[in-house]
């Protein structure tokens, strides 16, 4: 099983879990359907029970079970997971000085604790949203205008 530490370091699954991921993913995904939900029989020396999961946390474990199988460190996390800034600013693959920049000037909500700031997962994935939409209309824009100028793109 991967494990997620406290200072959200993460550990990739090792190679009998990937192996064992891929496997029971290849099973899972042909009973997965787009409604409904799916039950599974669980147990263990004898004792045997069928549980039903929701659609939502069927497809939660097919990606989660797809990363494991690629060898992928995974973590699940609520979004409203407090976050320090060193470790926001290591989610969005920025420094933390520049995520502070960024709470301090309200581009992302947070809250103070003491001296400390704290932001919420949901609010920085909020933030990443943003900026991944803004991203692609600047690279649109981009190849619009290497086409009308006939760049070769």
């Amino acid at each position: 099983m991967v494990t997620a530490r406290k200072n959200f370091e993460l550990l990739p699954p090792s190679e009998q879990e990937s192996v064992q991921a891929r496997e029971s993913s290849r099973v899972l995904s042909a009973y997965v359907h787009r409604t409904g939900k799916l039950q599974i029989e669980v147990g263990e020396k004898g004792r045997r029970e069928v549980v039903s999961l929701p659609a939502r946390a069927v497809h939660l474990l097919m990606d989660l079970l797809t990363e494991m199988a690629e060898g992928k460190a995974v973590a699940l996390l609520p979004m409203q997971t407090e976050l320090t800034t060193q470790q926001a600013a290591d989610l969005l693959n920025v420094s933390r000085p520049y995520l502070v920049k960024l709470l301090d000037g309200g581009t992302i909500r947070h809250r103070r604790v003491g001296t400390y700031r704290r932001v919420l997962l949901g609010e920085l994935l909020a933030y990443k949203r943003r900026k991944d939409r803004e991203q692609i209309v600047a690279l649109d824009e981009l190849a619009r205008q290497a086409q009308e100028l006939d760049m070769g793109y």
